[in-house]
């Protein structure tokens, strides 16, 4: 695998994608736009069926013991960050399912991990940053943020910002509108006069909806690995190979596991995947790439590469803001 994929700036792939039963799929949505319909130069009706930000979640799901927030089993050793919530709610979260991974604001506000950061990232204010510094840092807490991304705008005055090195997203081309609809029956009273008296609102009569699906010509998934990136963090070569590997690992994970999207919106792969580069690389299967990023695992560990334990527990207490108080910019009171 590294001798085909050495010397490559990007690993580039293709599969292309059908609903598993019918013609019919729902795209992704998004506030106050609806469906991604779009063309393109050549007049081509085009849709994004899923964005690059929700298939970052998906690839990471990959690696979740259920949903989280905690480590599969099989991936044991791999460092990430846990946040345990006392106080006004307890509860547990962690790096690999926040929304801003190591910047969420339940784990960057401990002041003990701030500090452990900051030192070994070599960061201080008004200096220039030292990107190889932090890409270990970073790669020590939480290797998975190196492939997926992270802006630590809550770090001292905000310069820390790597963009993803595993990019994916799924698009449609010539797409149809396929409109449907339904209604919601009330069987007891359709005129929604008769109501429980613990719940006043207006949610019992008959409600007819509208529902809008897509056919299309085509659907393609595409994966993109950004090796020279990778290779730029100037890391050492065991953790240079773990990212590579575990980066293939989610996608096959990703492919192998259902592609179920929404109720709507459940594909499968319409043949093997195309690699468009580098020539010759044919994606390992789900057993090979997890063997791979084991035996990394192992390799980083031996090489003091990662935390200790690979789990880093943080203790954060949390309070629930009161009626009628918000907080529009985004920091704590």
């Amino acid at each position: 695998m590294s001798e085909t994929l050495a010397g490559a700036q990007r690993l580039l792939m293709e599969v292309d994608l059908r609903p598993v039963q019918g013609d019919r799929f729902q795209p992704t949505g998004f506030a106050d736009l609806g469906a991604a319909v779009y063309e393109r130069p050549d007049g081509m009706r085009m849709i994004l069926v899923e964005s690059a930000q929700s298939m970052a979640n998906r690839l990471e799901h990959g690696c979740l013991a259920g949903d989280g927030p905690r480590i599969a089993p099989e991936l044991e050793g791999l460092p990430y960050i846990v946040a345990e919530l006392s106080g006004d709610a307890k509860a547990e979260t962690s790096s690999l399912i926040e929304a801003h991974r190591i910047n969420s604001p339940y784990i960057i506000s401990d002041k003990g991990f701030q500090k452990s950061f900051v030192e070994r990232a070599g960061y201080a204010r008004g200096q220039p940053l030292n990107w190889a510094k932090i890409a270990g840092a970073l790669f020590h807490y939480d290797p998975s943020s190196l492939l997926h991304g992270v802006f630590l705008a809550n770090l001292e005055d905000g310069r820390v910002k790597v963009p993803r090195a595993l990019t994916a997203f799924i698009e449609a081309e010539d797409v149809r509108e396929a409109a449907s609809g339904g209604v919601k029956n009330n069987p007891i009273d359709p005129s929604g006069k008769i109501r429980a008296e613990a719940e006043p609102d207006n949610v019992y009569s008959n409600v007819p909806y509208h529902r809008m699906e897509y056919t299309a010509k085509r659907i393609t998934a595409y994966f993109n690995l950004d090796l020279a990136a990778i290779t730029g963090y100037s890391l050492a070569p065991e953790a240079r190979d773990l990212l590579i590997a575990l980066g293939l690992y989610k996608i096959r994970h990703f492919l192998d596991g259902g592609l179920r999207l929404r109720t709507a919106c459940d594909l499968c792969p319409k043949g093997a995947e195309r690699t468009i580069s580098p020539a010759g690389f044919t994606l390992p299967s789900q057993m090979d790439l997890l063997d791979t990023v084991q035996k990394s695992i192992i390799a980083c560990a031996s090489k003091g590469l990662f935390a200790k334990p690979p789990a880093t527990i943080i203790k954060t207490k949390v309070r629930q803001l009161s009626e009628g108080t918000g907080n529009s910019s985004g920091q704590s009171p």
